[in-house]
Parts: structure tokens; sequence; C-alpha cells
């Protein structure tokens, strides 16, 4: 963005220190005060996908530095909505949810989000498609979100879908946390589930809160102190303190302790980070070092890096519900009264459509946790933030090596490694190139022996929507060596099935 412009918008969005305010938590309000709220949270995360699109996992391990242009005009939302709607997916997978809760009503079972998920046309990458990919082939949540049977567990899906719980649960933390337990284990488990309880439990407090310092630190509670997560935000909300000026210093703090991935195989030994973890300290890092000013919030946890567009998605999501639609400045609205009127990709739901399933749903929620609503006025009986159980992904595992392998196999293919657990890369495709845009419906059928243990066998789809995110894997066996085959049961003249990489995990690191 141009720097005339964003001194601008920080001068249309100076809006004093909340730390000099009194901090009161609010459980009365008007029907159009809360609606007000619930449009500003949808509105802050299209705002901040939008702005932070085209600088997704572009600056992995970096900031994004000052002088890089981040663009912003009158009819970009729009735009980006109608030429890229698959930068969207954190919006139409929280709607999908929106979607099961409104055709099913809010007792709907957890099978029916994740079939709804599983099935849609939209694509997915991580913990997503893992999650498709198990549900397809008879793994059912909360299996399908285990670290076990899935190896992007903690990564920072179900924490960049959560929003709907928290807007569907004013004041209500716990309740979130709890509307988000079973859809979150679809996908994720441990810290990739902590992600998505910390983020709805921020949007349910900024109903109520007028302080988002408060509102940062109050949310943690819902999640475990013995987990790394809660380590992590810990670590952020400290060093904030000790360095309330500089958030380039906290962003540093954060790469030296906590950038390091263990779980997603795109993430381990390189810079990509898709983590939940360190996305959701940049989200707080914007926070509170953006203090309730909206354009400084969206910038910071942009510059931040990694998933650029989803984390002030976040970010903008939550203090837009803070302080309201109508508060959100006037340059970041820009255009957006188009844009509310386009429906999301593979749904039939705009955000006008989205703010009114919203505001149907919060009042249900409201109702059903003890809540009044009389006339005009609606009455919340405010939650005090309690924790969730505590979970742990990749216990005692610890990456060591990645074997290249780069070739493809019509028939056999076998390995050998030292340690405790492995995961192969590589990918389904035509052999005349990529299948990124491949959606047909042939399917590999493999056996992988692991030593002398009984052949499992996997299904490898080639269509991008069907695959398997990674080909194959296994955590959690006896120390030592041991010997991996994979047999192509049905080789197919126009499919490959391509290795990339091995890597390997044992008890221990071996750096030193």
């Amino acid at each position: 963005m141009n720097k005339v412009y964003l001194l601008l918008a920080v001068l249309l969005t100076a809006c004093g220190n909340p730390r000099d305010t009194k901090k009161e938590v609010h459980g009365e309000f008007t029907r159009d005060q809360l609606f007000d709220k619930i449009k500003g949270g949808w509105a802050g995360q299209v705002i901040g996908v939008t702005y932070g699109g085209p600088t997704e996992f572009r600056f992995n391990g970096t900031m994004i530095n000052d002088y890089v242009p981040i663009d912003w005009y009158d009819g970009y939302i729009s735009k980006t909505m109608r030429e890229s709607p698959g930068l969207y997916d954190d919006l139409y997978m929280d709607l999908t949810f929106v979607d099961v809760f409104e055709r099913h009503g809010l007792d709907a079972p957890v099978d029916v989000h994740a079939d709804a998920y599983a099935n849609a046309g939209y694509r997915l990458w991580h913990a997503n498609q893992a999650g498709r990919y198990n549900i397809l082939n008879g793994i059912r949540p909360p299996a399908s979100g285990h670290w076990l049977n899935n190896p992007h567990a903690d990564d920072i899906d179900f924490q960049i879908e959560a929003d709907f719980a928290g807007l569907m649960s004013p004041g209500l933390p716990n309740t979130a946390a709890q509307i988000g337990d079973a859809i979150g284990h679809i996908m994720n488990y441990g810290d990739g589930w902590y992600g998505g309880v910390y983020i709805s439990a921020m949007y349910a407090l900024a109903f109520v809160s007028d302080d988002i310092q408060t509102v940062v630190k109050e949310a943690l509670k819902t999640i475990p102190e013995q987990s790394d997560f809660y380590r992590c935000m810990g670590d952020v909300i400290h060093w904030h303190q000790q360095y309330p000026n500089d958030w380039k210093q906290t962003w540093f703090e954060i790469q030296r302790k906590w950038s390091d991935d263990v779980g997603c195989p795109d993430g381990v030994f390189v810079p990509f980070n898709i983590d939940a973890k360190v996305n959701a300290a940049y989200v707080i890092l914007g926070l509170l070092y953006g203090n309730g000013d909206f354009s400084r919030t969206l910038e910071i946890s942009t510059r931040a890096g990694q998933d650029s567009d989803c984390n002030p998605s976040s970010a903008a999501g939550i203090l837009g519900t803070l302080i309201g639609y109508n508060s959100i400045p006037d340059y970041w609205r820009q255009g957006l009264t188009e844009a509310e009127e386009i429906d999301f990709q593979f749904t039939t739901l705009s955000l006008n459509k989205t703010y009114d399933l919203s505001f149907k749903h919060a009042l249900e929620v409201i109702q059903r946790n003890g809540g009044k609503l009389e006339d005009n006025r609606i009455t919340i009986q405010v939650q005090k933030p309690k924790s969730v159980r505590f979970e742990k992904s990749f216990e005692g595992h610890y990456p060591v090596a990645k074997i290249p392998v780069n070739r493809s196999t019509d028939n056999e293919f076998s390995e050998s490694f030292d340690g405790i657990g492995f995961v192969i890369r590589g990918e389904v495709r035509p052999r005349n190139g990529s299948n990124w845009n491949y959606f047909g419906d042939f399917t590999f059928r493999t056996t992988i022996t692991v030593d002398d243990n009984p052949a499992d066998t996997v299904m490898l789809p080639a269509s991008f929507t069907t695959r398997r995110h990674e080909l194959f894997w296994k955590y959690a066996m006896p120390e030592g060596k041991h010997t991996l085959k994979v047999i192509v049961l049905n080789p197919h003249p126009e499919f490959e099935l391509r290795f990339s990489d091995i890597l390997v995990y044992d008890t221990q690191s071996k750096s030193h």
C-alpha cells in the first residue's frame, strides 16, 4: 500500500489508546448493535484475506519489509472475489459449516459437517485435504484429524475456519469451543485444534469487551497451559510487554523460539511454515501491537509473513467484531457494498446472506445458554473462559532426515531407514505433466509393507480434489532400522506414481 494512503488510513482509524479506557464486559445489546458486530466480524475477514492475498506464502521465514507495496483501492474486493475466488478458502470452508447448521439445525451431527465438506467441489490442502481423504476412505472424525492418520494435524486449517463458532457464540467462549470441538477434530488435533479454539474464543470475547488486549489474554484461558500452543501465545504476550513499541523485535523472538515445524511434511527442513502456533502468534502480534487501530493491525499481521492472507483475516475479523462494522474505517470498506452481493465460490451464500444467517444462529445460541431476547433488548450470560482438554500431536517424534527420491515407478519401490516414523511425499499425475488441473476418476491401487507386517492397501486418486495429500506414512514405530516396500497393483499407461522424498522421524533430534 502506498505510504501516503497508509498514513491516511492510520489517521482515519486513530481512536486513542484502549488501554486507557475502562475495561468493561458488556452483556447487553440492541439487535442492531449485535448485528453490527457480527457484520464486522465477517467483513473484517474478507478485508484481511483480500489485502494479504498477493503475499500469501511468498515471504517465508522473513517479514514483509515496509518498502514492499501492498495494494488497496476502491473495487479491489469485488474484483478479487470474481477473479480469484479460490483465495477465500477460509471463508467458504466456514460457510460449509454455517450452511449445515442452517439446513440441519444447531444439533447437526459431526458426520453431516464432515460429509458436507468432504464432498464439496472446492480444492483443499494440508489438514483439510488429509481429513477429506480420510472421510472419503472410511476414516471418520475424530480419527480423521488425529495425528496418526493426518500428518497435518497441527496445521492452521481449523484455526482459519473457526470464525463461525465464535461469531455464533457472542460472549460465550466455552460454547464456541464446544461447537468447534467435533468440527475441529474433523481435520485437526492438538495444537491444530487449539488454534481454532483460541481464535473462536477471541471472537466470542470481542463481542463483550472494549479492549483488544484483554480479549487476547482472556481467550488464552481456553487453552491448556501445558500445551506448546499456550506457551507460544504466552511468549508473544510477554514479549509485547517487554518490547511495547517494537513489533519487529517480537517477530524476531517468535522466529528464534517457535519457527521449527515438526508435523507438516511440507514445512520440515524448509522456511515454509503453516503450523497453527506460529501463524496464531502473527495474528496476536497484529492485535497486540495494533491495539485497536484497524490499519496497523492489518499491516502487522500481514507483514509478519507466512500465511499472510489468513492471519490478517483472523486479526481483522476479531477486531471487526470488537469495533463493529460501522466503525471499520471507510478506507477499508471502500467497494465492500458491491462485494457483499457476490456468492462465495461453491456456495449459495454471499456476505449479506452470511450476516443474516450468522445473526440468526447467534440468537439461538444466546438463548440456549441462558440469554434473553426481549423486544429490542438482548441479554447474554457472559461466560468466563475455561480450558479445554490437553492433547499433543507427534509426541516424541523428531524429524531427522529427508531422503531425496525424485523418481516415478510403475511397479515396485523400496527404501530402508533408521527411525520411528516416515512420510513419503509425492503425487499421482498424468504422464504428460502436473495433475494440478486434473479432476478425473483414475485411482492407483497400491500396497505398502513395512518390515514383516501385513501389507496395507492404499488408494491413491489422481484427482486433485480427492487426492491423498501424502502418499504414505506411519508413526510410533519401534526404534531401529526399517524397510518399506510399495507395490502398484494397477499400472496405467497414462498415469504415473511419482515419489519426491521420504521424511524420517526418530526419538530425538540429531542436531547439535
